[in-house]
């Protein structure tokens, strides 16, 4: 099982293939935002890779990076726990303002991914 560490909270084992964004949220606890559901639209669920990062990206991940104008973040509704990976949660539902997190993600990466 892989573990996952998001910074300022305990280490957790997640079952490998979780998305991370569900991850962060119902493994470790973490009120990380998902406002578009997961479906790789709005960017809040980003986080910055401590140490793990994949290297694997998603068109998806990589068009939505490329059209915000965002280096040194990835999207957390795009990326599965296959291994240890320490995280620093850069969106949450503490503080946004907003009512809620957003939609529970899927369970399988959305859209459909298709890797670069």
């Amino acid at each position: 099982m892989p573990k996952l560490t998001v910074e300022g909270f305990p280490a957790v084992d997640v079952a490998a293939g979780t998305r991370l964004v569900l991850a962060i949220e119902q493994d470790a606890g973490v009120d990380v935002l998902h406002a578009c559901g997961g479906n790789c639209r709005c960017t809040t669920c980003r986080v910055e890779f401590v140490s793990g990062e994949p290297s694997a990206m998603t068109k998806a991940e990589q068009a939505k990076l490329a059209e915000k104008g965002l280096t040194g973040v990835r999207l957390s509704c795009q990326i599965t726990c296959e291994a240890d990976m320490t995280v620093r949660a850069i969106s949450r539902l503490e503080g946004s303002g907003r009512p809620d997190p957003g939609r529970t993600p899927d369970p399988a990466i959305q859209p459909p991914p298709e890797w670069v």
